[in-house]
C-alpha cells in the first residue's frame, strides 16, 4: 500500500519530469483549472491555466530542475494533503548552472477523474542567515 509520503514523493517527481520536458502546457496540466500559486521567480500572483501556461513559459526557459531538501507532508482529508518543505532549484545553461534555495508547498487534489493535480502552489526564495 502506497503511503502519504510515497504519493507526494510521485507526484513531486511528476512536476520535476514534466519541468524537464520544457513544455509549459504539460506543467499547467498538473495543476488544477482554478488553481493559484505564488512562484519563486515571479512578483505576481497566478491562477488558473492561462496563468500556469504563462508563467511556466517564461520559467522553463531557465532550465529548471528541483531536488526536495527537506519535506512534510499533512493529510488534509480522503482526496487532498499538503507537501510542504525545502528545495533547491538548478537553474541556468549546462555550462553555468546556479542554485535558487527555497521554501515550497503545494496543496494536491484528488480530482473526479482519479488524477492528482495542484489546487494551490506557494514557492519563495528562502531567506539568508
Amino acid at each position: 500500500m502506497q503511503t502519504l509520503q510515497d504519493l507526494a514523493t510521485t507526484n513531486f517527481q511528476r512536476w520535476n519530469d514534466a519541468l524537464q520536458t520544457k513544455d509549459p502546457e504539460q506543467v499547467a496540466a498538473l495543476y488544477t483549472q482554478d488553481n493559484s500559486f505564488l512562484p519563486t521567480l515571479s512578483p505576481e500572483f497566478k491562477h488558473g491555466q492561462n496563468g500556469a501556461v504563462a508563467y511556466f513559459h517564461h520559467f522553463l526557459e531557465k532550465n529548471p530542475f528541483g531536488a526536495i531538501i527537506e519535506e512534510q507532508v499533512q493529510d488534509l482529508g480522503e482526496n487532498a494533503y499538503l507537501h510542504s518543505g525545502m528545495y533547491d532549484f538548478e537553474v541556468g545553461p549546462s555550462d553555468n548552472r546556479s542554485v535558487a534555495h527555497a521554501r515550497f508547498s503545494y496543496v494536491w487534489v484528488k480530482e473526479d477523474d482519479g488524477v492528482w493535480r495542484i489546487a494551490h502552489h506557494h514557492s519563495s526564495l528562502k531567506p539568508q542567515g
